[in-house]
């Protein structure tokens, strides 16, 4: 692979509903595609960046200014026999690991395409379907709640994630419980708890939640190694695993049960795959998160969930479940519960390069 052309823009997309979690929500999503160009052949990644730091320290702002101002003119012009090689070469940035990932992940669908292979298959995934969930964020009410989890259901998605918050948490989540039995749920605070609520937490216990995801902050490990010991349900932890050696030390603490995996907030696909292979080792659930992205990002999110130690549905819904119209064809449709990366090369998807590109709010371009 040689870098000759790279590009960025960033393009707006409403979401069909506002999403809530703990730290805000918001109904306009800013979707940042980077593309890598080798002569004719294209790779396509995604930013995954949110616009504000309630989830992470990066932002749309701070991405645009790692990947235009220090990682892009690392690569640029550069020659690459595999994505790896492309991480180590941005490996002096300390941290940004969203920016870093969206030029590593436009490599692998280089990479793929290169290769006449599936995104799935050059990771050492395979081409089979995916138990998929779906992530609820916080309701004006119960009985809105309630509705939501039904249909959901009914559309056959095989686990609901609800967002709690102090206030909104035990009592929302015995109603679904009571509501649906049998259904399987679980509960994400995005780090709006501390271990100030421990007596709260172990009462989630009695509802035979999955899990409860980052409960804590994202750089408390101790205090999670701490809920773990007190309470019989699995902690997952998310924000808090951003490389492998995060990784690494949740498991060596005990500090949680179940890990959650996005490429995009790792470093890449590289990263992830680190981080799967790890906890398949140890024997540890891994899931695929989701980051509101477009079916670009989605494509990623798939193809890693192929892999063997994903045995948990992740948060890979359709494309309807977020968009009106998604940028890419064929869009991400959920059947019997489950989603199956394209048979085409690369990532599988075509996106929509007229919408891209007469969309685009802003734009950057650098030739070797």
């Amino acid at each position: 692979m040689k870098f000759d052309r790279i590009e960025m823009r960033i393009v707006p997309l409403q979401l069909r509903e506002r999403f809530e979690i703990s730290s805000g929500g918001r109904q306009e999503r800013l979707i940042f595609v980077v593309t890598i160009h080798d002569g004719d052949q294209v790779g396509w990644g995604e930013c995954v960046v949110g616009e504000d730091p309630g989830y992470s320290y990066e932002t749309t702002e701070t991405a645009w200014h790692i990947l235009k101002d220090f990682l892009v003119p690392r690569v640029i012009g550069g020659e690459f026999t595999d994505p790896g090689e492309v991480a180590v070469r941005m490996e002096w940035v300390r941290g940004h690991p969203m920016a870093q990932a969206a030029i590593e992940m436009a490599a692998w669908d280089l990479h793929s395409r290169q290769q006449g292979l599936t995104l799935a298959t050059a990771i050492g995934g395979r081409t089979r379907p995916v138990d998929v969930g779906v992530s609820i964020g916080l309701q004006p009410d119960t009985d809105t709640l309630l509705a939501k989890v039904g249909a959901y259901l009914d559309e056959g998605y095989k686990r609901i994630k609800m967002k709690i918050k102090p206030g909104r948490d035990l009592e929302m989540l015995t109603h679904v419980r009571d509501a649906y039995p049998d259904a399987r749920i679980l509960a994400d605070a995005n780090s709006a708890y501390s271990l100030d609520d421990l007596p709260l937490l172990q009462k989630m216990d009695a509802l035979d939640l999955m899990m409860i995801e980052q409960p804590f902050a994202w750089n408390d490990f101790a205090d999670h190694r701490r809920l773990q010991a007190a309470i019989d349900t699995p902690v997952c932890l998310d924000e808090s695993i951003c490389s492998l050696s995060d990784a690494r030390m949740a498991l060596e603490m005990k500090a949680c049960e179940v890990i959650n995996i996005k490429p995009g907030r790792v470093g890449g696909m590289g990263s992830a795959i680190a981080i799967h292979d790890l906890c398949l080792d140890a024997g540890i659930p891994v899931w695929c998160g989701g980051m509101l992205e477009s079916g670009i990002g989605r494509a990623f999110n798939v193809a890693l969930a192929t892999l063997p130690g994903f045995t948990l549905p992740g948060d890979i819904s359709g494309s309807k479940r977020y968009w009106d119209r998604d940028l890419v064809t064929p869009e991400w449709v959920i059947q019997d519960g489950t989603l199956a990366p394209h048979e085409g090369v690369g990532i599988g998807v075509t996106p929509d390069l007229e919408r891209i590109h007469d969309e685009a709010i802003r734009v950057h371009v650098v030739e070797a």
